[in-house]
């Protein structure tokens, strides 16, 4: 898969990646490489950190544009979903009662058995409702029904509803689907390999409110953050105070994507070891540095996620240039 140059950004000039800090008692213990990009809808890149064209797997931040298949075929409507349905749909969650009777009712509305998800029952867990990609799936197998698409086999790449994904994707990258590269991701379903440009402006799609299908998604998962991922959780945590302005999704291995409302902007996150909390630190860094989340608001997500112990702390170094 390749790109136009302007596409993710000239290797003109050198600018470093971030580096986020681990700190015991003020002493420097760990330390994690960070790449960042932020694109416009065009996928010029406006500024960066590091490598816009570092090559990554997009996965649970994919959720959102996999679900809008399920919207754009008419099946979120058929089934009378609500924003609610919409929500899981999209959601990495936490696996609680309430979270497993939201993908349940999806299902129940298309009338498919919860005995059809494919998704892992996790550990600890007695249903496969209770995984955290239930939703996805649950939306998965919806469309199928909708479509007349065989429900057995629906994870699989060449399945009728992952072509479907492939082609919404493409068609946001302005490029053929073919050129698309995709692997298994731990649900089972296929998660792509983007450039971290590529996964900055798919959510410059996705806050742009130009595009139905991903307006509605995104109006959803700013309505009802709780479901998105759960109590506490970063992702619905920082949707939550941000006051249904700045939409955030993570993804696993160091994945974060961020857009605001109406901006037509789009912020892709890549951490080199794939540590969770170093793109939790970054992510507040960028929103303070562009100015989407008010003072009150960093600094209460700061302390529940940047000072884990009152002996620890993160730290990060380097900021943004315009490219």
């Amino acid at each position: 898969m390749s790109l136009p140059p302007s596409f993710g950004g000239s290797a003109r000039s050198s600018i470093p990646p971030l580096e986020v800090r681990l700190l015991r008692n003020g002493i420097a213990e760990s330390r994690h490489r960070v790449h960042a990009v932020v694109c416009d809808g065009r996928g010029r890149v406006l500024m960066r950190a590091g490598d816009p064209q570092q090559l990554s797997f997009v996965r649970s931040a994919l959720k959102p544009f996999q679900a809008s298949v399920f919207v754009a075929s008419g099946t979120a409507d058929q089934i009378n979903c609500g924003e609610r349905g919409l929500a899981i749909a999209c959601a990495s969650h936490a696996g609680t009662s309430s979270h497993a009777r939201e993908a349940f009712r999806l299902l129940w509305g298309a009338e498919v058995e919860a005995e059809q998800l494919q998704s892992p029952v996790p550990e600890h867990g007695s249903s496969p409702l209770e995984h955290n990609c239930s939703g996805k799936h649950a939306a998965f197998l919806a469309t199928c029904r909708r479509m007349g698409w065989a429900l057995e086999g629906y994870l699989q790449p060449e399945h009728p509803l992952q072509q479907e994904v492939l082609k919404r994707v493409a068609e946001l990258l302005g490029l053929p689907a073919a050129e698309l590269i995709t692997a298994r991701d731990d649900c089972g379903a296929p998660t792509l390999q983007l450039q971290l440009a590529q996964m900055a402006l798919l959510y410059a799609h996705l806050g742009a409110g130009a595009q139905p299908d991903l307006e509605r998604l995104s109006r959803a998962m700013l309505s009802h953050p709780e479901l998105v991922a759960g109590e506490g959780r970063f992702d619905t945590e920082l949707m939550r105070l941000g006051h249904g302005q700045v939409l955030s999704k993570g993804g696993a291995e160091g994945i974060q994507c961020l857009t605001r409302v109406g901006e037509g902007m789009g912020v892709a996150i890549k951490v080199e070891d794939g540590a969770g909390r170093a793109k939790h630190a970054v992510a507040l860094h960028l929103l303070e540095q562009l100015d989407w989340l008010t003072p009150m608001t960093l600094e209460e997500l700061r302390r529940s996620f940047l000072e884990p112990a009152p002996h620890l702390k993160l730290d990060v170094r380097g900021e943004l240039r315009f490219d």
